[in-house]
This record gives C-alpha cells, sequence and structure tokens, in this order.
C-alpha cells in the first residue's frame, strides 16, 4: 500500500515546497497538486483566495526533488485542450526525469468556470468531452503522431515530442459515475481515484471490476486510490474539533492506534493507495503530522 500527500495551492511557493520537501524525505509516494484557481463557492478556512496554478507548479517542484511522483489530482478538462496538458505533461516528465502521473477529471466548479469565461456545459456534455480529452491525452502519451476527430477536439497529425521519460506514463481517472465515467476507467486509467469510505471503496471497486470485465480487461490492471483527510495527533483536545460527524468527504481523525485501524479496513477494501489531502498553513503541527504518520501509520502497511 502506498501513501501519497495532497497540499493546497493556496500557500506560497515556498511554503508548498517545504511540503513536498517533506514528504519525499518521509518517504511518500506522490504529491498532487488541486487544478482549482480559486476556492469554491461557500468553501470554508480558505486561508488565500489565490492559487498557484497545477502544471507550472508542478514544473517547478520537479527541479526541488528527485523521487517523489509528481501528478494533478486532478486536472479538469475544461481548462486546456488536451493535447496541450498531454505536451505538458510530457515535458512534466522530462523535468523529472520519469515521475509524472496524468491526472484528469471531467470538471465540475461552476463559480471558476464562470469566473474565468470558461464553459462547463450540462453533466451529459462534460461526460462526453471528458470521453474524448481522455483518448486525446492517451493518444498523445502513447504514439508520436496523433490524428483524432471527435465533436469537441480535432487534431491532424499532431506531434508529441519529445516524448515521456516513462514508456508508460501513469494516467489517473478521478471519476466515481457508476454508468459512464467509471466505465471510462475500465477502458483507459492506470489509476482510479475517488474520495471514498472503505465500504464506499468496496462498492465502488466491484462496480469497477464489472465494467474491466466488459471491456476485456483485467481488473487488477487498474490500480485503486481513495482520498480521505486526515487530523491526526496524540493531543486529544486539538482531536476533539474534529471528531464531529458530518462533513462532505471521508476523514482519517484520532490518534495513531485509531487511524492505523482505519488505514487496515482501506487496504482490505481494495484501495492500493491513500492520498492525504492537506490543508495547511505551513505551520509546524501540519508538518509534524506528517511525520507522524509515516512513523506511526505507514510504516505498518509498506515494509
Amino acid at each position: 500500500m502506498r501513501f501519497s500527500v495532497w497540499p493546497n495551492t493556496d500557500l506560497t511557493f515556498a511554503d508548498l515546497a517545504t511540503v513536498v520537501q517533506l514528504s519525499e524525505r518521509l518517504g511518500y509516494h506522490a504529491t498532487y497538486l488541486p487544478d482549482h484557481f480559486m476556492p469554491h463557492d461557500g468553501e470554508e478556512g480558505a486561508s488565500n483566495p489565490d492559487r498557484l496554478e497545477a502544471t507550472t507548479t508542478l514544473a517547478a517542484l520537479a527541479s526541488l526533488t528527485t523521487s517523489i511522483r509528481l501528478g494533478i489530482l486532478v486536472a479538469s478538462a475544461t481548462y486546456r485542450h488536451p493535447a496541450v496538458y498531454a505536451k505538458s505533461m510530457c515535458a512534466l516528465d522530462r523535468i523529472s526525469d520519469g515521475r509524472a502521473i496524468v491526472g484528469m477529471g471531467a470538471g465540475w466548479q461552476e463559480n471558476e468556470h464562470s469566473a474565468y469565461g470558461l464553459h462547463l456545459g450540462t453533466v451529459s456534455e462534460r461526460i462526453d468531452r471528458f470521453d474524448e480529452y481522455v483518448q486525446v491525452v492517451s493518444s498523445m502519451l502513447s504514439n508520436a503522431i496523433t490524428t483524432f476527430d471527435g465533436r469537441f477536439f480535432t487534431l491532424r497529425d499532431a506531434p508529441c515530442d519529445p516524448r515521456p521519460v516513462q514508456e508508460h506514463v501513469a494516467i489517473l481517472l478521478g471519476v466515481r459515475g457508476r454508468r459512464r465515467t467509471m466505465r471510462l476507467a475500465a477502458r483507459h486509467a492506470t489509476i482510479w481515484n475517488a474520495w471514498a469510505t472503505p465500504e464506499t471503496l468496496r462498492e465502488l471497486g466491484a462496480v469497477l471490476d464489472a465494467h474491466c470485465e466488459a471491456e476485456g480487461r483485467d481488473a487488477s490492471d487498474v490500480q485503486r486510490s481513495v482520498n480521505a483527510g486526515l487530523f491526526l495527533s496524540e493531543d486529544e483536545g486539538w482531536l476533539a474539533q474534529f471528531r464531529q460527524p458530518g462533513g462532505s468527504h471521508p476523514t482519517l481523525v484520532g490518534r495513531p492506534s485509531e487511524v492505523l485501524d482505519t488505514v487496515g479496513r482501506y487496504r482490505e477494501a481494495g484501495c492500493q493507495e491513500l492520498i492525504l489531502p492537506f490543508d495547511t498553513d505551513g505551520s509546524d503541527r501540519h508538518l509534524d503530522m506528517l511525520e507522524l504518520f509515516q512513523r506511526e501509520v505507514a510504516v505498518h502497511f509498506t515494509t
């Protein structure tokens, strides 16, 4: 089982680099950046409305690291032409000497699209566009020349050079639509990703398995990764504020022994990579939490 971090991009670049470099020293598998330019409507605790752009920031982080893998969780199919995104990821793979992970999603944040004049479209349109987007990026990563004639994207003998360092660049699809988008994951993904509890992961894993069977693909070829927030400490007074029920996303809250038990349930449900969102102001408490997790929890699953 692998463990990765997902710091927000409302930090200064110096603070973000500190988080990523510490994660590398501690042995985390990958760092992912979100692909957003502003907070979501109603987002609480946004310390800074600004966001660093993900592709350029990853390239800068690549020059400051040597082993941790780098990706976007996930790049919206509405923000960049797929050929441009593929070229960016090939460049990242070159800069990082083969550490790029190509994450993609259909797009969802309405206020962001409105503010920047980006077309979002209906849910059906987003999925149709996402289908073509993934096909184009996959072809660009796999082939020296791509020709594609779709409803949303058209390419004519489009070259993709220089080629990535990796022979097979991992494609991560962040999806959980049981009928259509998870079928795309079964067809194209190296890694499937979703927010999920252990129980939900088990259910969604069965859906993915069924789609893989329908696509004639070995389900074990698609790795399963899950996002879950983390509040870990030996300080019960600090933890108490996060123990309240509710919240829109699964969260690991507790002392190391409690979190260890929950991570074990994730592994039993089929999780191969647990990604830890890391909303931080760069304080020592948050950095210490990364170290505590690695020392008291992750070590039991990676040795």
